[in-house]
């Protein structure tokens, strides 16, 4: 394909004028270009690195890879006087053995065991807990949408109970989006709410299911570590004293006295109508004991290009992507690092060079702020950090442009936008891709609730327009088998490698293109907003 308005250079010059009169810029080397852009993601998904996983020495080298790219580029750095913004995770887990769940009915008590309930770390420590249990339906209270599954029902000082799925109703990037657990919280907490009891709808193609408890050889169930923000004031769960999650085929232990069944409300889920609230009859008596593991200490990478306007050079567009993997884990044919090569040392290695494209000038009016982002498949932890905390002023935040695993596979014919219809910065990627002969799409597997499940799920939760990115595809092409197949074979897998092939052109102009939106939106006479009917606009 011809990105024909590009220049090899800067990638973002006009059209030359040679004393023969008018001549179109030549088309970029992109293979040169591709193979430099190649260069990083080959450094950062070596096995040397031993998977990225923060506060590990792979990790640390890939931090200072990217800070030495920052400033060979000439990057300020964009946390004072360095470059890294520190951010302190916690390691915790529930220890079963000390912890423990009685349900109350009728003067009667019963002890669940860990195959009853999976219990989640509370978002506030504190005494046992005596509470009533109330069941309603959904759990979600959406003021801009109308609806509120829990009208006329008493939740202060109970722990509710909830499917966690959404009515039919409720479509789009917010579906996924209020059916997290703080965005729910949220609303309980403001209730009353102690606590909550979650029955998991059926889990989506991609991502794994939450890990149950194990049974060691002592016969003593095991949780594995959950990684958290040391910063209490970013908690998004606090106050919430008892966290359990029970399946559907175990609710109607909760539900055996409350004249209601999973069965009687599987037609209402299957049909996405709304479900009934009601007090349950019963009461849990449950203590929960949290073992801590070793802090970790790990960063985020931020680098900032000032604009060239005295008074816009104050906003900043960002540019992200998340730098950390999953490190070496249990071994598939013989291979236990899982190198993160296209997940996501490739939007990094996106990132730096959008850098380079942008630092080469002119410089637009805006200013950027690069980052490489920590923790990112701990639960977005790095960017929840940024984002609440950013190293310049949260209201100078305008946009953020995030890329992760954006999948260079084959050419660059369509860009899957997430996000595309939210906020004007949908209107800014349609209008370079026109420009640069590449159709844009709207995300082709809604399902999959991409736009919420990567690092501008936390800018987005911040009020900041944000849009994310993958190469696109049309039906039953070679193209979507080839993206179907590397999902279903490689995604958070060891063959995440250095050795799967990828089209490095077309990662190149991708980076170009990346670079000209971002110019478009920091060049722009008003910052991006979101639209009048998008539900983000309204948090």
């Amino acid at each position: 394909m011809k990105l024909t308005r590009i220049v090899a250079t800067t990638l973002l010059a006009l059209p030359l004028v040679a004393q023969t009169g008018i001549q179109t810029a030549p088309e970029p080397d992109w293979t040169a270009l591709g193979a430099q852009w190649w260069s990083h993601v080959q450094y950062l998904a070596s096995d040397e690195r031993q998977g990225r996983q923060p506060g590990t020495p792979g990790f640390e080298a890939a931090t200072v890879y990217v800070e030495n790219q920052f400033k060979a580029i000439g990057l300020k750095p964009g946390a004072g006087t360095t470059y890294r913004q520190p951010v302190k995770l916690d390691s915790v887990r529930v220890n079963y053995e000390k912890s423990s769940v009685e349900l109350e009915t009728g003067g009667k008590r019963t002890t669940l065991q860990p195959g009853d309930m999976t219990l989640g770390i509370p978002g506030t420590e504190g005494p046992a807990v005596d509470a009533p249990l109330v069941f309603i339906g959904y759990g979600l209270r959406l003021p801009s949408k109308h609806m509120d599954d829990y009208t006329g029902v008493d939740v202060k000082g109970k722990v509710v109970v909830f499917y966690a799925g959404a009515p039919a109703r409720l479509q789009g990037p917010l579906r996924a989006y209020s059916r997290i657990l703080g965005q729910r919280w949220k609303y309980l907490k403001a209730a009353g709410a102690i606590g909550v009891i979650t029955i998991p709808a059926p889990r989506l193609q991609g991502g794994p299911a939450p890990a149950a408890p194990t049974t060691g050889a002592a016969a003593r169930p095991v949780a594995r570590p959950q990684i958290v923000i040391a910063d209490e004031s970013l908690n998004k769960l606090a106050g919430m004293r008892f966290s359990g999650t029970v399946s559907a085929e175990k609710a109607d232990m909760l539900l055996a006295t409350s004249g209601h069944s999973m069965a009687e409300m599987k037609p209402m889920i299957d049909a996405g109508q709304p479900l009934p609230a009601f007090d349950m009859k019963e009461t849990i008596h449950a203590t929960t004991v949290v073992d801590k593991g070793t802090p970790i200490d790990t960063q985020n990478v931020v680098g900032i290009l000032e604009g060239s306007d005295p008074k816009l050079k104050k906003e900043y567009v960002v540019i992200s992507a998340h730098l950390d993997h999953l490190g070496v884990g249990r071994a598939v044919n013989g291979d236990e690092i899982y190198n993160g090569a296209m997940d996501n040392a490739s939007g990094v290695a996106s990132v730096i060079e959008c850098a380079k494209i942008l630092a080469a000038g002119p410089k637009p009016k805006r200013s950027f702020i690069f980052i490489a982002l920590t923790g990112e498949e701990m639960g977005e932890l790095g960017s929840a950090y940024f984002a609440a905390k950013p190293t310049v002023p949260k209201s100078q935040l305008v946009a953020d442009l995030n890329m992760d695993m954006y999948l260079p596979l084959f050419p660059l014919r369509y860009i899957e936008v997430q996000g595309l219809g939210e906020s004007t910065l949908g209107n800014d990627a349609r209008a370079i891709g026109q420009l640069n002969d590449v159709e844009v799409q709207f995300e082709k597997q809604p399902e999959e609730n991409r736009f919420i499940r990567s690092d501008q799920v936390n800018f987005v939760a911040n009020g900041i327009p944000a849009l994310a990115f993958k190469f696109g595809w049309t039906p039953d092409s070679p193209e979507m088998k080839t993206f179907n197949d590397w999902v279903k074979t490689r995604y958070h897998q060891p063959s995440d490698d250095l050795e799967q092939p990828v089209d490095k052109a077309a990662a190149a102009q991708f980076t170009a293109m990346l670079a000209k939106l971002a110019t478009r939106v920091a060049d722009a006479p008003t910052k991006p907003e979101w639209y009048p009917e998008s539900s983000f606009a309204h948090q």
